[in-house]
């Protein structure tokens, strides 16, 4: 019995931009490759150099589209690229824009406040105080973070992202059969962390405490 050709997809994630270097929530703000990042680009180019993808996939973000500039350079049987959302990074809604730092200490006081009882922590020492303010904070920042059901106010959930991140990979199987390609796709951290739970058929535990490098191509066969 022939054997079926099978077909693959080459994942990876954007390089470093100025929001990831100053440690910032940047969810669908547009920000754009670093000196870092450019090397984190042609890292993967390198990594690429020797397989070959037929289509390519980024989001409309600034920085898939630069990092994917930078692999298809090497790649001139690549003749389509393909635009589609539903690999977009996660929202973080009214947190885009803010650093992960000041987050944590305006979480903590706020959390600080709702958890006085009289005067006991009230009139802890300075130093102390911003010790348990932090604690509060870094817990708040953590379920946002890496809570799969928590929802950032006007953004996204983990579980929001997977639901799209489904979608796409149901097309994409169809897609690739259909034009008999391999297609290399330029997406982003929470993006890639919802695609490789569905196709590695990982738990939500493993899946929200992956670190998603900046240098690494996934590659999976369809």
């Amino acid at each position: 019995m022939k054997r079926k050709k099978e077909f693959k997809i080459y994942l990876f994630r954007h390089g470093r931009t100025d929001y990831n270097v100053k440690g910032m929530f940047t969810g669908w703000k547009d920000s754009h490759l670093v000196f870092r990042g450019k090397l984190d680009a042609k890292r993967i180019g390198k990594l690429l150099k020797n397989e070959k993808f037929e289509v390519a996939i980024r989001t409309s973000l600034s920085r898939s589209k630069e990092t994917l500039d930078y692999v298809i350079k090497l790649h001139p049987e690549c003749k389509k690229v393909i635009v589609d959302d539903r690999m977009i990074e996660r929202s973080y809604g009214v947190l885009e824009g803010k650093s992960h730092k000041s987050f944590i200490e305006e979480m903590g006081k706020r959390s600080y406040d709702l958890r006085k009882e009289g005067d006991a922590i009230e009139n802890l020492n300075p130093k102390l105080k911003r010790q348990v303010e932090r604690f509060f904070g870094e817990k708040e920042f953590e379920a946002i973070h890496r809570g799969y059901s928590v929802k950032v106010p006007k953004g996204e959930s983990f579980l929001d992202v997977e639901k799209r991140v489904k979608s796409f990979i149901k097309w994409l199987k169809i897609y690739v059969k259909k034009n008999k390609v391999n297609v290399a796709i330029s997406a982003h951290g929470n993006s890639i962390r919802l695609f490789r739970k569905i196709m590695e058929n990982a738990s939500r535990e493993s899946a929200t405490n992956w670190f998603i490098p900046y240098n690494k191509v996934f590659v999976y066969k369809v």
